[in-house]
Protein backbone atom coordinates (compact mmCIF):
# COMPACT_ATOMS: atom_id res chain seq x y z
CA UNK A 1 0.00 0.00 0.00
CA UNK A 2 1.15 3.61 -0.90
CA UNK A 3 0.99 6.70 1.05
CA UNK A 4 -2.28 8.78 0.80
CA UNK A 5 -2.55 11.20 -2.33
CA UNK A 6 -2.52 13.93 0.08
CA UNK A 7 1.08 14.47 1.08
CA UNK A 8 3.15 12.97 -1.90
CA UNK A 9 6.48 15.15 -0.24
CA UNK A 10 9.95 13.71 0.39
CA UNK A 11 9.13 13.87 4.25
CA UNK A 12 6.03 11.25 2.96
CA UNK A 13 8.57 8.61 1.38
CA UNK A 14 10.88 8.86 4.39
CA UNK A 15 8.33 8.63 6.99
CA UNK A 16 6.75 5.13 4.82
CA UNK A 17 10.07 4.33 4.54
CA UNK A 18 10.89 4.40 8.85
CA UNK A 19 7.42 2.94 9.50
CA UNK A 20 8.28 -0.33 6.89
CA UNK A 21 11.19 -0.70 8.31
CA UNK A 22 10.00 -0.41 12.15
CA UNK A 23 6.94 -3.00 11.70
CA UNK A 24 9.29 -5.45 9.67
CA UNK A 25 6.36 -5.08 7.16
CA UNK A 26 7.21 -4.17 3.32
CA UNK A 27 3.43 -3.75 2.69
CA UNK A 28 2.26 -1.36 5.37
CA UNK A 29 0.33 2.05 4.27
CA UNK A 30 -0.09 5.12 6.13
CA UNK A 31 -3.13 7.30 6.19
CA UNK A 32 -3.24 10.60 8.25
CA UNK A 33 -4.98 10.36 11.91
CA UNK A 34 -4.36 13.53 12.86
CA UNK A 35 -2.58 16.88 13.05
CA UNK A 36 -1.41 19.45 15.94
CA UNK A 37 -1.54 23.05 15.47
CA UNK A 38 1.91 22.77 15.25
CA UNK A 39 4.21 20.84 12.96
CA UNK A 40 3.72 17.31 14.41
CA UNK A 41 1.60 15.55 12.59
CA UNK A 42 0.08 11.57 12.99
CA UNK A 43 -0.53 9.03 10.72
CA UNK A 44 -2.27 5.41 10.98
CA UNK A 45 -1.26 2.38 9.84
CA UNK A 46 -2.56 0.25 7.06
CA UNK A 47 -3.27 -3.38 6.52
CA UNK A 48 -1.14 -4.25 9.68
CA UNK A 49 -2.71 -5.68 13.04
CA UNK A 50 -2.98 -3.79 15.50
CA UNK A 51 -3.05 -0.64 13.95
CA UNK A 52 -0.27 1.83 15.13
CA UNK A 53 0.37 5.62 15.06
CA UNK A 54 3.23 6.97 13.96
CA UNK A 55 4.20 10.53 15.24
CA UNK A 56 6.51 12.33 12.53
CA UNK A 57 7.88 15.29 14.25
CA UNK A 58 10.26 16.99 12.03
CA UNK A 59 13.41 17.55 13.60
CA UNK A 60 13.97 20.89 12.09
CA UNK A 61 10.74 22.19 13.21
CA UNK A 62 9.91 20.65 16.59
CA UNK A 63 12.23 18.06 18.64
CA UNK A 64 10.66 15.18 19.96
CA UNK A 65 12.77 14.74 22.94
CA UNK A 66 10.62 17.26 24.88
CA UNK A 67 7.40 15.12 24.13
CA UNK A 68 9.80 11.55 24.96
CA UNK A 69 11.17 13.60 28.33
CA UNK A 70 7.80 14.17 29.76
CA UNK A 71 5.88 11.38 28.83
CA UNK A 72 8.56 9.24 30.66
CA UNK A 73 7.87 11.79 33.60
CA UNK A 74 4.82 11.59 34.08
CA UNK A 75 3.79 7.91 33.33
CA UNK A 76 6.20 7.48 36.29
CA UNK A 77 3.95 8.93 38.10
CA UNK A 78 1.26 7.34 37.11
CA UNK A 79 -0.49 9.20 34.28
CA UNK A 80 -1.64 6.68 31.26
CA UNK A 81 0.15 8.09 28.11
CA UNK A 82 0.81 6.92 24.70
CA UNK A 83 3.15 3.79 24.94
CA UNK A 84 6.38 4.07 22.46
CA UNK A 85 6.77 0.76 20.51
CA UNK A 86 9.86 2.69 18.32
CA UNK A 87 11.75 5.47 18.21
CA UNK A 88 13.90 7.42 15.82
CA UNK A 89 14.72 10.41 17.72
CA UNK A 90 17.38 11.61 15.12
CA UNK A 91 14.58 11.81 12.12
CA UNK A 92 11.62 12.70 14.67
CA UNK A 93 9.88 9.76 14.02
CA UNK A 94 7.56 7.51 16.89
CA UNK A 95 5.62 4.47 16.42
CA UNK A 96 3.41 4.73 19.10
CA UNK A 97 0.17 2.12 20.30
CA UNK A 98 -2.89 3.16 18.67
CA UNK A 99 -4.90 4.48 21.25
CA UNK A 100 -8.21 4.83 18.77
CA UNK A 101 -10.15 7.75 17.12
CA UNK A 102 -11.77 9.72 19.41
CA UNK A 103 -10.45 12.08 21.86
CA UNK A 104 -13.03 12.94 24.86
CA UNK A 105 -13.97 15.77 22.32
CA UNK A 106 -16.00 13.76 20.07
CA UNK A 107 -17.56 11.43 23.15
CA UNK A 108 -18.13 14.19 25.61
CA UNK A 109 -22.02 15.32 26.28
CA UNK A 110 -24.43 16.89 28.69
CA UNK A 111 -25.30 13.51 30.00
CA UNK A 112 -21.43 12.04 29.83
CA UNK A 113 -19.45 14.94 31.42
CA UNK A 114 -19.36 14.43 34.83
CA UNK A 115 -18.01 11.16 34.62
CA UNK A 116 -15.87 12.16 32.03
CA UNK A 117 -14.73 15.03 34.01
CA UNK A 118 -13.97 13.03 37.14
CA UNK A 119 -11.44 10.77 35.16
CA UNK A 120 -9.80 13.24 33.81
CA UNK A 121 -9.31 14.85 37.26
CA UNK A 122 -7.91 11.49 38.10
CA UNK A 123 -5.01 11.64 35.81
CA UNK A 124 -4.60 15.69 36.50
CA UNK A 125 -4.23 15.02 39.97
CA UNK A 126 -1.59 12.23 39.37
CA UNK A 127 0.32 14.74 36.62
CA UNK A 128 0.43 17.23 39.66
CA UNK A 129 1.73 15.20 41.91
CA UNK A 130 4.87 14.02 40.23
CA UNK A 131 7.58 16.37 41.24
CA UNK A 132 8.64 18.94 38.20
CA UNK A 133 12.39 18.22 37.77
CA UNK A 134 14.71 21.22 38.16
CA UNK A 135 15.46 21.82 34.56
CA UNK A 136 11.67 22.12 33.51
CA UNK A 137 11.11 25.52 32.10
CA UNK A 138 8.76 27.53 34.87
CA UNK A 139 5.93 29.41 34.08
CA UNK A 140 7.90 32.51 34.95
CA UNK A 141 7.15 36.29 33.88
CA UNK A 142 9.17 36.89 31.13
CA UNK A 143 6.77 34.08 29.63
CA UNK A 144 4.11 34.82 30.85
CA UNK A 145 4.04 38.38 29.41
CA UNK A 146 5.03 36.96 26.22
CA UNK A 147 1.94 34.75 25.53
CA UNK A 148 -0.16 37.86 26.78
CA UNK A 149 1.49 40.14 23.96
CA UNK A 150 0.34 37.60 21.70
CA UNK A 151 -2.90 39.48 22.13
CA UNK A 152 -2.20 42.47 21.56
CA UNK A 153 0.46 42.17 18.96
CA UNK A 154 -1.47 39.68 16.46
CA UNK A 155 -5.48 39.84 17.56
CA UNK A 156 -5.82 43.73 18.22
CA UNK A 157 -2.82 44.47 15.79
CA UNK A 158 -2.66 42.30 13.02
CA UNK A 159 -5.92 40.71 12.59
CA UNK A 160 -7.99 44.01 13.34
CA UNK A 161 -5.64 46.29 12.55
CA UNK A 162 -6.41 48.10 15.92
CA UNK A 163 -3.98 51.46 16.30
CA UNK A 164 -1.69 50.57 19.40
CA UNK A 165 -2.03 53.65 21.02
CA UNK A 166 -0.85 54.62 24.06
CA UNK A 167 -4.21 54.14 25.80
CA UNK A 168 -4.91 51.02 24.49
CA UNK A 169 -1.30 49.43 25.48
CA UNK A 170 -1.69 51.34 29.01
CA UNK A 171 -4.81 49.49 29.81
CA UNK A 172 -3.31 46.14 28.93
CA UNK A 173 0.37 46.81 30.67
CA UNK A 174 -1.96 47.63 33.70
CA UNK A 175 -3.97 44.29 33.10
CA UNK A 176 -1.13 42.32 32.58
CA UNK A 177 0.77 43.46 35.59
CA UNK A 178 -2.05 42.21 37.80
CA UNK A 179 -2.50 39.06 35.65
CA UNK A 180 1.13 37.96 35.97
CA UNK A 181 1.60 38.76 39.67
CA UNK A 182 -1.82 36.70 40.43
CA UNK A 183 0.08 33.67 38.83
CA UNK A 184 3.04 33.79 40.30
CA UNK A 185 1.40 33.90 43.23
CA UNK A 186 0.11 30.68 42.69
CA UNK A 187 1.09 27.57 44.52
CA UNK A 188 3.36 25.47 41.73
CA UNK A 189 3.06 22.07 40.40
CA UNK A 190 3.89 20.75 36.96
CA UNK A 191 1.32 22.17 34.81
CA UNK A 192 0.31 20.44 30.97
CA UNK A 193 -0.42 23.63 30.12
CA UNK A 194 -3.27 22.46 27.24
CA UNK A 195 -5.32 19.94 29.81
CA UNK A 196 -8.72 19.39 27.63
CA UNK A 197 -10.91 17.21 26.19
CA UNK A 198 -8.79 17.40 22.67
CA UNK A 199 -5.63 15.83 24.73
CA UNK A 200 -7.06 12.91 26.44
CA UNK A 201 -8.55 10.05 24.79
CA UNK A 202 -11.13 6.95 26.21
CA UNK A 203 -9.33 4.05 26.59
CA UNK A 204 -8.88 0.65 28.88
CA UNK A 205 -6.63 0.52 31.58
CA UNK A 206 -5.06 -3.09 31.97
CA UNK A 207 -7.47 -4.57 33.93
CA UNK A 208 -10.45 -3.40 31.12
CA UNK A 209 -11.71 -1.05 33.32
CA UNK A 210 -12.61 2.67 31.63
CA UNK A 211 -9.57 5.74 31.88
CA UNK A 212 -8.12 8.37 29.67
CA UNK A 213 -4.88 9.00 27.82
CA UNK A 214 -3.47 11.93 28.25
CA UNK A 215 -1.98 13.59 24.71
CA UNK A 216 -0.06 16.34 24.10
CA UNK A 217 1.82 17.19 26.45
CA UNK A 218 5.56 18.68 25.43
CA UNK A 219 5.39 22.04 26.80
CA UNK A 220 4.95 21.13 30.51
CA UNK A 221 5.92 23.43 32.95
CA UNK A 222 6.61 24.35 36.84
CA UNK A 223 3.39 27.01 37.14
CA UNK A 224 0.25 27.58 38.52
CA UNK A 225 -2.16 25.34 39.69
CA UNK A 226 -5.20 26.36 38.85
CA UNK A 227 -3.85 26.57 35.14
CA UNK A 228 -5.28 22.98 33.76
CA UNK A 229 -8.15 23.05 35.86
CA UNK A 230 -9.36 26.24 34.04
CA UNK A 231 -8.28 24.60 31.01
CA UNK A 232 -10.41 21.65 31.37
CA UNK A 233 -13.41 23.44 31.96
CA UNK A 234 -13.07 26.12 29.70
CA UNK A 235 -12.29 24.57 26.67
CA UNK A 236 -10.94 26.08 22.85
CA UNK A 237 -13.65 24.03 21.16
CA UNK A 238 -16.43 23.50 23.83
CA UNK A 239 -18.31 25.49 26.35
CA UNK A 240 -20.31 24.74 29.16
CA UNK A 241 -22.93 26.47 31.68
CA UNK A 242 -21.09 28.39 34.16
CA UNK A 243 -23.01 26.45 37.25
CA UNK A 244 -21.64 23.41 36.03
CA UNK A 245 -18.31 24.94 35.43
CA UNK A 246 -18.28 26.32 39.37
CA UNK A 247 -19.45 22.56 40.57
CA UNK A 248 -16.82 20.61 38.75
CA UNK A 249 -14.40 23.43 39.54
CA UNK A 250 -15.33 23.03 43.18
CA UNK A 251 -15.28 19.09 43.03
CA UNK A 252 -11.54 19.78 41.92
CA UNK A 253 -10.71 21.51 44.41
CA UNK A 254 -12.26 18.70 46.93
CA UNK A 255 -10.68 16.29 45.18
CA UNK A 256 -7.06 18.09 45.21
CA UNK A 257 -7.19 18.80 49.47
CA UNK A 258 -8.08 15.34 50.31
CA UNK A 259 -4.90 14.03 47.98
CA UNK A 260 -3.10 16.57 49.51
CA UNK A 261 -2.19 18.89 47.18
CA UNK A 262 -1.22 22.00 47.60
CA UNK A 263 -4.54 24.50 46.97
CA UNK A 264 -5.68 27.75 48.74
CA UNK A 265 -9.08 27.59 50.36
CA UNK A 266 -11.97 27.78 47.91
CA UNK A 267 -12.84 31.68 47.91
CA UNK A 268 -9.13 32.02 47.17
CA UNK A 269 -8.71 28.86 44.25
CA UNK A 270 -11.68 30.47 42.76
CA UNK A 271 -10.37 33.31 42.00
CA UNK A 272 -6.96 32.14 40.76
CA UNK A 273 -8.98 29.91 38.36
CA UNK A 274 -10.96 33.31 37.13
CA UNK A 275 -7.72 35.28 36.46
CA UNK A 276 -5.66 32.82 35.36
CA UNK A 277 -8.51 32.29 32.93
CA UNK A 278 -8.11 35.71 31.17
CA UNK A 279 -4.48 35.30 31.16
CA UNK A 280 -5.03 31.88 28.94
CA UNK A 281 -8.26 33.05 27.44
CA UNK A 282 -6.04 36.41 25.99
CA UNK A 283 -3.38 34.12 25.19
CA UNK A 284 -5.19 31.93 22.92
CA UNK A 285 -7.43 34.40 21.35
CA UNK A 286 -3.42 35.51 20.47
CA UNK A 287 -2.29 32.43 19.30
CA UNK A 288 -5.36 31.58 16.88
CA UNK A 289 -4.85 34.84 15.08
CA UNK A 290 -0.89 33.94 14.65
CA UNK A 291 -2.17 30.15 13.43
CA UNK A 292 -4.07 32.24 10.60
CA UNK A 293 -1.93 35.19 9.86
CA UNK A 294 1.39 33.25 10.32
CA UNK A 295 1.06 29.60 10.08
CA UNK A 296 -2.25 29.93 7.23
CA UNK A 297 -4.26 28.07 9.36
CA UNK A 298 -7.59 29.79 9.44
CA UNK A 299 -10.32 27.22 11.14
CA UNK A 300 -8.90 28.26 14.65
CA UNK A 301 -10.37 31.77 14.18
CA UNK A 302 -13.99 30.21 14.45
CA UNK A 303 -13.48 29.78 18.26
CA UNK A 304 -12.13 33.32 19.05
CA UNK A 305 -15.93 34.07 19.64
CA UNK A 306 -16.17 31.25 22.97
CA UNK A 307 -12.84 33.27 24.41
CA UNK A 308 -14.72 36.47 23.95
CA UNK A 309 -17.89 34.71 26.06
CA UNK A 310 -15.46 33.39 28.38
CA UNK A 311 -13.80 36.85 29.19
CA UNK A 312 -17.46 38.49 29.07
CA UNK A 313 -18.17 35.73 32.23
CA UNK A 314 -15.49 36.76 34.44
CA UNK A 315 -14.61 40.78 33.85
CA UNK A 316 -17.83 41.98 35.31
CA UNK A 317 -16.63 39.92 38.64
CA UNK A 318 -13.74 41.98 39.28
CA UNK A 319 -13.10 45.53 39.11
CA UNK A 320 -9.46 45.37 38.19
CA UNK A 321 -10.28 44.55 34.83
CA UNK A 322 -12.75 47.28 34.35
CA UNK A 323 -10.81 49.05 31.70
CA UNK A 324 -10.04 45.77 29.99
CA UNK A 325 -13.73 45.13 29.91
CA UNK A 326 -13.83 48.86 28.30
CA UNK A 327 -11.35 48.25 25.91
CA UNK A 328 -13.45 44.74 24.72
CA UNK A 329 -16.89 46.48 24.33
CA UNK A 330 -15.81 49.85 22.79
CA UNK A 331 -13.18 49.62 20.61
CA UNK A 332 -12.10 45.40 19.95
CA UNK A 333 -15.90 43.63 19.29
CA UNK A 334 -16.77 46.97 17.12
CA UNK A 335 -13.57 46.07 15.13
CA UNK A 336 -14.45 42.61 15.48
CA UNK A 337 -18.31 43.16 13.61
CA UNK A 338 -16.74 45.24 11.31
CA UNK A 339 -14.21 42.60 10.28
CA UNK A 340 -17.17 40.58 9.80
CA UNK A 341 -19.11 41.99 7.42
CA UNK A 342 -16.28 43.87 5.45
Amino acid sequence: MSQPADDTSPRAATRLAWTRAALSDPAVGLERASMDAGFRSYWRTLGHAPSRIVMDSPPDKEDVRPWLRIRDLIEGGGVRVPRVLARDVDAGFLLLEDLGAQTCLQVIDAGNADALFDAALDQLLRLQAVAPPANLPAYDEALLARELRLFDEWFLGRHLGLALDCDLLETLDAVYRKLIDAALAQPRVLVHRDFMPRNLMPVEDASGHGTLAVLDFQDAVHGPIAYDVLSLFKDAFLSWPEQRVAGWVAHYHARATQAGLPVPEFARFRRDVDWIGVQRHLKVIGIFARLNHRDHKPKYLQDVPRFFAYLAEVLPRYAEFDGLRRLIDERVLPAMAHAATA
